[in-house]
């Protein structure tokens, strides 16, 4: 369980505390932050490059600086990235800096990495989607009936609320893919002029979000990561094609944190999450990790916080300890289960990986062996992935469901309704009683979620409290009653867990019910979507055939 005591890490004097090998985790890069009374000029930074505190420009010139950079939370102006042309040890040059005097604190810019990893199977049927509907059947791993977040009965409740935006913090997204059509996020404020018209510091960011990795208004995925983790919270339903999303209406935020290598600076990720929050974003995900600490990304996680803006992250993948941004407290870290409910141990790409693990972990999710969409491609669907990286977006996905219902909800509810809500002693024997490091709390459950009090749903809302389906399961072929209907016409659509619509019918209902004869449907599991054309309500029904 996360300790509510805060662990300060302070920089005190000339002395800075490092969590692993530098050389590990950073390359030529350093965050400074000024003191408040010691801010240089921010237009002459831009302009030249330089500091006008002449021992800073010195050490800089000394250290063949490369570039500077204002990061972190842009309207305080007090946060630059340097990166050097050097050999000198990064460690020697924070000595040097914090030695000035002039800054709160001086650290390394920390580089991180995505936490998935993609895998092609030989046959593309292999697409059944067992992290929403669980039967038992799925071959690639053991599978155990039920052994899922139960989103195809969330889905009778909500299918997310087309005014939230979800933001995405990973290698950026196929933004044009059909999937995401007409939900990628316009920054409605901005105006296409080469320059920042809505003064929030980016330039022409008019469509998707930002581009930290390369500093441009172009957020288009290069690495496949990120389109991935995008579709498995926010790709559309019923539409036909692909795959189904937790959340199928929300607004879709784009920030490029990693490269093309899957790699990323932590002060991009700090960067990233200042922007989604200043840009209104209700949510953040961030299937992302690195195995320092930063006093920078524990800033950007405490700010989200403060604006009521909850921030999920991925454990990490080496079978060991959480990872940095997820260990910090007022995260969301998040560990991965497989299709039998076990704690992936290892991942299908490798003996020696594994969920992390530790006092940190609040919940897990299904992370192995998802099947998601192609940031090359707009019709192959044959890629899964298996990580924390997988795992995280079933929570923010779950989230925005929660804020779809009621937008109220602070963060530390929406974490008491996770904790009241998640399966416990689902997996094998690691997953003791109440709270784990293994399981965390558990392994969420949408449905349980969204029935929770917190969100003052005594009932399927939209009608669904009294229509009924009858029998159900029902047979192909058999004839299927709806019950407790108003009098008047309807269409019914029948879709598969995919969204894939297979048969439509007009029909009226008669002393509030309806009769219709079933199609030769195959066995599974179906929504039946309920029209009223006149009074304009929809209702959403599940149907198990057998």
């Amino acid at each position: 369980m996360k300790k509510i005591t805060l662990v300060l890490i302070s920089i005190l004097c000339s002395h800075f505390l490092f969590s692993g090998s530098i050389e590990a985790q950073t390359t030529n890069g350093m965050v400074v932050k000024f003191k408040t009374d010691k801010k240089p000029n921010k237009a002459s930074v831009e302009a030249y490059q330089k500091f006008d505190r002449p021992h800073i420009d010195l050490l800089n010139k000394n250290n063949n600086i490369r570039s500077i950079k204002l990061t972190g939370n842009k309207s305080q102006e007090d946060t630059y990235a340097l990166e050097f042309d050097v050999s000198r040890p990064i460690e020697e040059l924070i000595e040097l800096y914090l030695k000035t005097g002039l800054f709160i604190y001086v650290e390394p810019d920390f580089i991180g990495k995505g936490h998935g990893f993609q895998t092609t199977p030989n046959d593309f049927y292999f697409n059944n989607q067992w992290s929403h509907y669980n039967d038992g059947s799925f071959l690639l791993s053991n599978s155990t009936i039920d052994a899922d977040i139960d989103t195809d009965l969330a889905w009778d409740i909500t299918q997310g609320d087309p005014n939230l935006i979800v933001a995405i913090l990973d290698s950026g997204s196929k933004l044009d893919h059909p999937e995401f059509s007409g939900r990628i996020w316009n920054n409605t404020n901005e105006t296409q002029n080469g320059s920042d018209s809505d003064s929030n510091g980016y330039s022409d960011d008019l469509f998707g979000g930002w581009d930290f990795a390369n500093n441009d208004n172009d957020p288009t995925d290069d690495h496949g990561h990120g389109t991935n983790v995008t579709g498995i919270t926010l790709a559309s339903g019923n539409n036909n094609i692909g795959y189904a999303g937790v959340n199928w209406n929300s607004k879709i935020m784009i920030c490029k944190i990693l490269d093309e290598n899957n790699s990323g600076f932590y002060s991009w990720w700090a960067e990233a999450i200042f922007y989604a929050v200043d840009n209104e974003a209700s949510l953040i995900n961030m299937s992302v990790g690195g195995n320092a600490s930063s006093t920078l990304l524990e800033e950007a996680i405490n700010y989200a916080y403060d604006n009521n803006v909850p921030v999920v992250v991925s454990t990490g993948n080496q079978n060991s300890v959480i990872q940095y941004p997820a260990k910090y407290i007022n995260a969301f870290a998040i560990g991965s289960t497989n299709s039998d409910d076990t704690r992936s141990d290892p991942f299908s790409w490798s003996d020696t990986s594994g969920s992390n693990y530790g006092a940190e972990l609040d919940f897990v999710a299904p992370g192995n062996y998802i099947y998601g969409l192609d940031h090359l491609s707009n019709t192959n669907y044959n890629y899964y992935w298996g990580g924390t990286s997988q795992a995280a977006p079933h929570v923010a996905g779950l989230i925005s469901l929660l804020l779809s219902v009621n937008t109220d909800l602070t963060v530390d509810e929406i974490r008491l309704v996770l904790e009241e809500s998640s399966e416990d002693q689902v997996g094998d024997s690691e997953d003791t009683f109440g709270w784990d490091q293994y399981y965390g709390h558990g392994r969420i459950n949408a449905f349980q979620a969204l029935m929770n009090p917190l969100l003052n749903i005594n009932s399927f809302e939209n009608a669904n409290e009294n229509v009924t389906i009858y029998p159900n399961p029902s047979t192909a072929g058999s004839p299927l009653e709806i019950l407790n209907l108003i009098d008047g016409d309807y269409n019914l659509s029948f879709y598969t867990i995919l969204g894939q619509n297979l048969y439509e019918k007009q029909v009226a209902a008669s002393h509030s019910k309806i009769r219709v004869l079933l199609p030769e449907f195959n066995f599974g599991t179906y929504f039946l979507k309920i029209k009223n054309n006149s009074q304009n309500i929809t209702i959403f029904k599940k149907l198990i055939i057998k």
